[in-house]
């Protein structure tokens, strides 16, 4: 009998996301709109599909690059960094798992949200890690009672999202600034960017990439269309990066995600459509929200925080009845943020859908 280790007969055996796969099959039915996993329905850049099908048919028999030296070279440029300073990885998931690796061991304290994203909080337990959880305020994450619970309970990291899921809110830039000052002198601030793609550069905080105290993460799944292809990068000081490459899996991206991310940086033009596409999404899912009586939190991100108004049973009845109807959407899982459903952007007909089927499912969840 295979004898594991009390850390993992400790944990359960519950995953950070149902994926909308998995809810298909036990549902018996497929959705007939995909509105709740926040991936860019818009699709890559024509370029970068037609440079993945080119990789795909000649080269696809080979490892990727295990250095990613030619996306990190691409990625330096536009940040006008070093490559030294970026660290490629299977996705800001993977990312955070070997930040997590590199630093958590059983009794080390880290600091997130409560109803933040729960996959950061996966790997942290995965390690034996202790969680500390501060309440959002208004809809957002509180920088500052971060940063004090850190500093009280000498946490090793701090977990923080801007743009926010699952809000889709942010902290503004000088606040971001401001508070790295006051971050305990050993620990880290994980600064998940996921979404910093949609942002206009004056919400983007200025961040000495050398400091040792900031590690931020982005991805290629949300903005460039690419979240099957399963590729992000992190980048911050040189001997933090540097330790990633210690633990990370050195073949783990592979060829044809390399190629689709390198041309999908430098198709520029694609990547503002796409903005555009998902602003006037946005405002589509707002006017559904208000048509039905319903408000909206102010998004910063490719989806929208619907506030449903009577409280977390009322919200959660809803989303049942809205999968009941073949539409695919999540929610928040603690309150007061599960008072909201969360939808993501969508073709014309994913939103007229959803614009169908809302006010039925209102009317049966009275």
């Amino acid at each position: 009998m295979v004898k594991y280790t009390d850390l993992i007969n400790s944990l359960s055996a519950e995953v950070p996301f149902v994926g909308p796969e998995t809810q298909e099959r036990s549902l018996g039915f497929e959705f007939n709109t995909r509105l709740g996993a926040n991936e860019s329905v818009f699709g890559p850049s024509e370029k970068a599909i037609q440079a993945m099908q080119k990789v795909a048919a000649t080269d696809v028999w080979k490892y990727g690059d295990p250095e990613n030296l030619e996306l990190r070279d691409a990625i330096a440029k536009k940040m006008n960094a070093s490559r030294h300073n970026i660290v490629i990885g299977e996705g800001i998931d993977a990312l955070l798992g070997y930040l997590v690796r590199l630093t958590v061991e059983s009794g080390v304290k880290v600091i997130t949200s409560l109803g933040a994203y729960p996959t950061f909080n996966y790997h942290v337990k995965g390690f034996g890690g202790e969680l500390i959880f501060v309440p959002y305020q208004n809809d957002r994450e509180d920088l500052e009672s971060l940063v004090d619970s850190a500093t009280k309970h000498e946490a090793k990291l701090i977990y923080f999202a801007n743009p926010d899921n699952p809000m889709g809110t942010i902290n503004s830039s000088e606040k971001i600034e401001k508070i790295i000052k006051r971050i305990p002198g050993d620990c880290i601030l994980c600064l998940d960017e996921a979404y910093v793609d949609f942002l206009s550069d004056q919400f983007i905080p200025k961040i000495d990439i050398e400091n040792p105290q900031v590690l931020r993460f982005r991805t290629f799944s949300k903005a460039y269309g690419l979240a099957g292809a399963r590729i992000g990068f992190a980048f911050g000081a040189r001997e933090l990066i540097k330790n990633f490459d210690k633990i990370r899996n050195h073949f783990g991206v592979n060829k044809i995600a390399q190629t689709g991310a390198l041309v999908a940086l430098r198709d520029e033009i694609h990547l503002m459509e796409v903005k555009e596409r998902v602003k006037l999404a946005k405002g589509q899912i707002e006017k559904i929200a208000i048509d039905n009586d319903l408000s909206t939190i102010k998004s910063f991100t490719n989806f929208v925080a619907v506030d449903c108004g009577k409280g977390g049973q009322y919200a959660t009845k809803i989303l049942q009845n809205l999968i009941k109807r073949r539409v695919f959407v999540r929610m928040p899982s603690v309150e007061p943020l599960n008072r909201c459903i969360r939808v993501t952007v969508g073709e014309v007909k994913d939103l007229a859908y959803f614009a169908d089927q809302l006010p039925v499912v209102l009317k049966e969840t009275l």
